[in-house]
């Protein structure tokens, strides 16, 4: 068995600064971080593994979603890390912690949408955990098999075109009716409690050339960051070309909130407009431009009146 022992640079924030110091502490131990999966040889196979946590009260809260909602969103989220590196997902593991009081047919439909999530992308459920715990906690690890390279963050080079896959804006939206006490609209609440690894997705703009993808799980301009601190390049947003869920107000909503789950995705000049018709009809799911990688570092939002105010996203330590 082989690693991958290369580390990816990471994007500005708390949360990445404390990652950054654990990964100095680990030093040679650690290997493959700061991309959406690890990279592993086992004979002549080469796996993407990756792991995501949903914990209540910090990614949901307690009324939001039915369990089988609950499962289904955690494993989308980690399969979504498959999706981001152009794996076909294998299996999911997946290690659950509930309240003592939480009725043992709600651990049976959390589960069976963690099997639901699986079963869509191609993979198989592989096992877990299961303790007891003050609040719900969900943790779900992916693996997947990649055919040749990966598409990794660190591909973006200058002049290259930044394309989204889906509308974005959707999850904001959803979140705030929630947070102010109302039932958000049917189409934003199933963009949160239903999200969709674009596993096929990510599979077919590899082919069509894709240098860099990543998804956006943390927002538009915040993984834009992560792409170009990876790439070693800057990156222009046109907020006017970002596509907007149709429950979005502003495109503010798009450019900062997270969990969307879609891909952004850097292409030759040009291979993204031959691609998008295409890619529609492959999906029914629109392929857009929003942006270019430039010479410089960080991300520039810009219309052509000048830069906008993006409001900071979500982070687990500001």
């Amino acid at each position: 068995m082989t690693f991958d022992n290369s580390h990816t640079p990471l994007g500005p924030g708390a949360e990445f600064d404390r990652i950054r110091r654990a990964l100095a502490r680990l030093g040679p131990n650690a290997s493959g971080a700061g991309d959406d999966c690890a990279f592993i040889e086992v004979g002549a196979e080469r796996l993407a593994l990756s792991c995501d946590l949903t914990i209540e009260g910090t990614h949901f809260r307690a009324g939001w979603l039915a369990p089988v909602e609950l499962g289904w969103r955690a494993t989308a989220a980690a399969l979504s890390d498959l999706a981001a590196v152009a794996a076909r997902p294998l299996g999911v593991l997946t290690s659950v912690a509930v309240p003592a009081e939480w009725p043992e047919e709600h651990f049976a439909d959390l589960m069976e949408g963690v099997g639901q999530a699986a079963k869509a992308a191609g993979a198989a459920v592989w096992g877990g955990d299961l303790v007891r715990a003050e609040r719900v906690v969900v943790d779900v690890m992916v693996a997947g098999r990649l055919e040749g390279e990966p598409v990794r963050r660190s591909g973006a080079r200058v002049g290259d075109e930044l394309w989204i896959t889906g509308l974005l804006g959707g999850p904001f939206r959803a979140v705030a009716a929630w947070n102010a006490g109302t039932e958000p609209e049917a189409t934003a609440r199933a963009r949160f409690a239903h999200p969709v690894p674009r596993v096929q997705e990510g599979l077919w703009l590899k082919d069509r050339g894709a240098r860099a993808m990543i998804d956006l799980s943390d927002g538009l301009v915040a993984d834009a960051g992560h792409l170009a601190a990876a790439s070693g390049v800057g990156v222009a947003i046109d907020p006017v070309l970002v596509p907007l869920h149709p429950a979005a107000e502003v495109v503010e909503e798009a450019l900062a909130g997270g969990e969307e789950y879609e891909l952004l995705v850097a292409l030759p000049p040009g291979a993204g407009a031959s691609a998008a018709q295409a890619f529609r009809a492959a999906f029914d799911l629109p392929l857009t431009r929003v942006g270019v990688v430039e010479p410089g570092a960080g991300v520039q939002v810009r219309r052509r009146s000048g830069p906008v105010n993006v409001p900071p996203p979500f982070a687990h330590f500001r």
